[in-house]
């Protein structure tokens, strides 16, 4: 399946079907937190908290196409990633955008 962040997708006439969207909550194991919060007194990258949000875009955007697929899309187009805190350590990320099926 297409995924674009385009608002259009030049060339090609589609239909749109509506909103499209997958969303996950993810958080650290409770060791790393503790770890990640000493990491803030000296500074770096918190590559624990990297590598969950990585996860969680891909397993937003794995559910966003099960959610087009599920309405029929061929692609998603103007597709965006919002994320928010949940509590401590616990984010949740939301892919979404407009499922289309080509008509030509």
């Amino acid at each position: 399946m297409l995924i674009m962040t385009a608002d259009a997708i030049p060339g090609r006439k589609y239909e749109m079907l509506g909103i499209a969207k997958g969303s996950t909550i993810q958080t650290v194991h409770a060791g790393k937190d503790i770890m990640n919060s000493f990491k803030t007194l000296v500074g770096g990258e918190l590559t624990s908290y990297n590598e969950m949000m990585n996860k969680a875009r891909a397993l937003a955007t794995k559910r966003l196409e099960e959610d087009a697929q599920s309405m029929g899309a061929d692609a998603v187009v103007a597709m965006r990633y919002s994320s928010s805190s949940v509590m401590q350590g616990a984010s949740e990320i939301m892919a979404y955008g407009t499922a289309i099926r080509f008509t030509d």
